[in-house]
């Protein structure tokens, strides 16, 4: 886990360093340089323009912010790279938008091109503890035997269908008997292993 390091800047009235946080615009830029990085590594003003859909004057402008802060090294007419601290804020950005789309798309069941846009909202906003979180919630959702697939399927019907519940007690009975039927499945693979006691 990563955390998003905060920058210090020198007050010029006072002299004192004081906390400068990144900017959700900040983060999309080093996000997008990543991602770029990793599909083509190399990354130049054009493709970051084209990701993000803005004009190249606007994507030379950050740029030169970031390199302030040393989260890339760049020169104007090259091509760039982050900075070490700049990747690490870039995989982290990246991280959370996977998870955050990950969650909306496979538990909540919202339509990916929305679940992108959500998430892409929500990145910004949430911490690391949180996001860790939402990963262990969607492991616990896919793994766990009284929940999975099924569960999830059966939250969809109460959301389209049972505001009051009333599917969710009959479902609740089949999981007993369903239940019931496996327990009694491996009690009688145990007699017939080892015989009556």
């Amino acid at each position: 886990m990563v955390l998003i390091k905060i920058r210090y800047m020198t007050n010029k009235k006072t002299g004192n360093t004081v906390p400068k946080p990144l900017t959700h615009a900040m983060e999309d830029y080093l996000e997008a340089i990543f991602n770029l990085d990793q599909e083509k590594r190399v990354v130049r003003v054009k493709d970051i323009a084209k990701r993000l859909g803005v004009r190249m004057p606007t994507v030379t402008n950050m740029l030169k912010t970031l390199s302030k802060r040393e989260l890339i090294n760049y020169e104007k007419y090259e091509y760039l790279e982050l900075t070490e601290d700049g990747r690490d804020i870039g995989r982290e950005i990246h991280r959370r938008h996977c998870v955050l789309r990950s969650f909306l798309m496979d538990i909540l069941d919202i339509d990916p091109a929305v679940a992108d846009k959500e998430a892409c909202k929500m990145e910004h906003a949430i911490s690391s503890a949180t996001l860790d979180r939402f990963i262990a919630f969607m492991e616990f959702v896919q793994l766990c035997p009284r929940v999975g697939t099924n569960w999830l399927d059966r939250f969809k019907e109460y959301r389209k269908k049972d505001k009051n519940g009333s599917k969710c007690l009959k479902h609740m009975k089949e999981f007993v008997d369903d239940f019931q039927e496996k327990i009694d499945a491996i009690e009688k693979r145990r007699v017939n292993h080892n015989g009556p006691h």
